[in-house]
């Protein structure tokens, strides 16, 4: 399968074009990077009852997997073409210029939120809380001193603080590091890479090597303690190089058969008593027990193995129901008339706009928090403050994709 953008590739001869079929973008990387979007949104604004039922309520994996996921597709289109015609060196250079988006990205959506937070805590409104305090932040106002503050700035900026909030971009960042190396290694052999892939991944699992005597792959994120990166990077990239070698085509697409399809859905069902949907509302207790006996297989933070296993089997049935190239999500338009069209443009705006979008996203939860902290947590008062949250979202997705198309140059003098 192929979710590369016409724009990314070399235009056949004008003689040939008219013998060639019409190239349909396939938009399930869209659809789906979309989706996620939303998602993160609402799973980021404190006390949101629409958090108790998203996906990660229903199983192991969450809109992260299907961030990071998608990412490592769109970063197989992205850069990929560079490394193959621009060679190792000038895609390496390709790569640490995102990276340097990346971190500032990370940078202007911390200080951002530092800023909003510190200014609706003093606030005096009723309702209103410490935000500082949500995001673990008190220490750049309690700690007076004017060197330990400034420390933890140098810190900060040289990603040796990591609060957790702001933990997805700087994982990212040094997957994207990674990417260099995948890329040599794939002009070896193909099995170097998933050897790659699969010990440092072993390396990234603290449960893992604790257990062999074995150094633990992991970054510093807390001066003031032992904490480390909630999203260890040498366990994520699994996920994120798995999508990565798909669009590739280093792993084939899957075929769509019956045994597949009961296997994968068998995965699926069998979450939801493990998951926190069987746990809080199917009352089941010996899940919250296995849960409990069973962190390693399941943990966020490094992750775990069948975080993997949930979110493959998913991510399969998504692909089957989506059907080639996307074609029953087109079809959608046909089955809910001229509803569906519209609604269907949007979210593929916003998936195409994902690192505008995830970083308005961030500091537009805390703002949503504010609000419903103000207004209350009535259920007419959440729906429209998640709705106003996704119109921002929108907004985003279509500033910067006008932005990025360059308008100024179609001007004429």
């Amino acid at each position: 399968m192929t979710f590369a953008d016409p724009a990314q590739t070399t235009a056949a001869p004008a003689a040939a074009a008219s013998a060639s079929p019409v190239r349909v973008r396939d938009i399930r990387l869209d659809f789906f990077r979309g989706i996620a979007m939303f998602i993160i949104l609402i799973a980021h604004t404190p006390g949101n009852f629409l958090t108790s039922w998203i996906p990660a309520r229903w199983g192991f994996s969450d809109a992260t997997e299907i961030f990071v996921f998608s990412s490592g597709m769109a970063s197989a289109i992205a850069f990929g073409r560079a490394f193959e015609t621009a060679g190792w060196r000038m895609g390496t250079a390709r790569v640490t210029f995102r990276v340097w988006q990346v971190y500032w990205a990370h940078v202007g959506l911390f200080f951002a939120t530092l800023a909003l937070v510190s200014f609706l805590t003093t606030l005096e409104w009723e309702g209103t809380r410490n935000y500082l305090g949500q995001l673990n932040l008190w220490r750049f106002y309690v700690e007076t001193d004017t060197g330990t503050v400034t420390d933890l700035i140098l810190r900060f900026m040289t990603l040796r603080y990591v609060p957790n909030y702001f933990d997805i971009l700087p994982m990212y960042l040094v997957v994207l590091l990674m990417m260099p190396i995948i890329m040599a290694l794939s002009r070896i052999n193909l099995w170097l890479v998933a050897a790659f892939m699969a010990l440092t991944w072993a390396f990234g699992q603290s449960a893992l090597t604790g257990t062999l005597g074995l150094p633990h792959l992991a970054l510093p994120a807390d001066p003031s303690s032992d904490r480390t990166w909630f999203f260890n990077p040498f366990g994520w990239q699994l996920v994120f190089f798995t999508g990565f070698a798909f669009m590739r085509g280093w792993i084939p697409k899957p075929p769509v058969n019956p045994a597949l399809i009961g296997i994968a859905l068998f995965i699926v069902l069998a979450n939801i008593p493990l998951s926190n949907i069987g746990v809080r509302e199917l009352g089941f207790d010996w899940a919250r027990g296995w849960r409990s006996d069973n962190q390693a297989w399941i943990t966020k933070s490094d992750f775990g193995i069948l975080r993997y296993v949930h979110f493959l089997a998913l991510a399969y049935l998504m692909w089957v129901l989506a059907g080639d190239k996307g074609g029953r999500i087109r079809a959608g338009a046909g089955t809910l008339g001229r509803i569906w069209d519209p609604v269907l443009q949007v979210i593929l705006k916003v998936g195409q706009q994902s690192l505008a979008v995830f970083v308005v996203s961030m500091f537009t939860a805390r703002v949503m928090g504010f609000a419903m902290d103000v207004l209350g947590r009535e259920t007419g008062t959440v729906l429209v403050v998640n709705l106003v949250g996704a119109c921002v979202l929108i907004a985003t997705a279509y500033t910067a994709g006008w932005f990025k198309s360059n308008p100024w140059k179609k001007v004429p003098a």
